[in-house]
Parts: C-alpha cells; sequence; structure tokens
C-alpha cells in the first residue's frame, strides 16, 4: 500500500519555474515505478513524466520534454517534478501516482494516487 501527497503547486507567470513534491508513505515505494499526470476540466487525465524505481530511467510526453526534469529521492520516500520555461498550457491539476509493475504512460495501469496539487501559468 502506498499512500501519496502532492504539493508545490500556484501560481507563476509564463516562463517561470515550480517544483512539484510527492511524498509517498509506505514500503513498497523505493520498489515503484513512478509518474505525474495532469489534467484540465472536461479533458482526460494526461501522462505528463515516469522515473522507474530507481531513478536511472526517466521518460516525458512530447510537450514538456526539455522543460520539465522528474527526479525521486528513495531516502525521503519522495518524488520530484522540476517545471521550467512553463506555458498557460501548461495550466492544470497535477497527479502523482504509483505502479508495482514497470512504468507505464497508460492512467489505467497506476495503482495509487495522490490528491492533485493545482497549477495555474499565467499569460
Amino acid at each position: 500500500q502506498v499512500q501519496l501527497v502532492e504539493s508545490g503547486g500556484g501560481l507563476v507567470q509564463a516562463g517561470g519555474s515550480l517544483r512539484l513534491s510527492c511524498a509517498a508513505s509506505g514500503q513498497t515505494f523505493s520498489s515503484s515505478d513512478m509518474a505525474w499526470f495532469r489534467q484540465t476540466p472536461g479533458k482526460e487525465r494526461e501522462f505528463v513524466a515516469g522515473i522507474n524505481w530507481s531513478g536511472v530511467r526517466t521518460y516525458y510526453a512530447d510537450s514538456v520534454k526539455g522543460r520539465f526534469t522528474i527526479s525521486r529521492d528513495n531516502a525521503k520516500n519522495t518524488v520530484y517534478l522540476q517545471m521550467n520555461s512553463l506555458k498557460p498550457e501548461d495550466t492544470a491539476v497535477y497527479y502523482c501516482a504509483a505502479r508495482r509493475g514497470v512504468g507505464s504512460r497508460r492512467t489505467y495501469e497506476y495503482d495509487y494516487w495522490g490528491q492533485g496539487t493545482q497549477v495555474t501559468v499565467s499569460s
């Protein structure tokens, strides 16, 4: 069992940066692949970035590649999403997710979800 709590969202101007954190509790965090997803009203939740259990492998949606960086600290049971050069289209609720198996870009393959944190980018 893994419980996830996101933080770090807020309001930022276009071109600015934010760092999201996802604190996990539970004994299986260090063996879980993790990911960030985002969702805007009326749209499906979409994949943003993923990282494997050791942190060696990361992968990104094309829309954020080169601007966002996912990382994790297993000693702190935390995964991060550094977001730079933010654009108004990045505005969304961002969710952290954990998966017992190999990482995926598909929402339905994740076992645990946080409650989300709002990111708003003004133009």
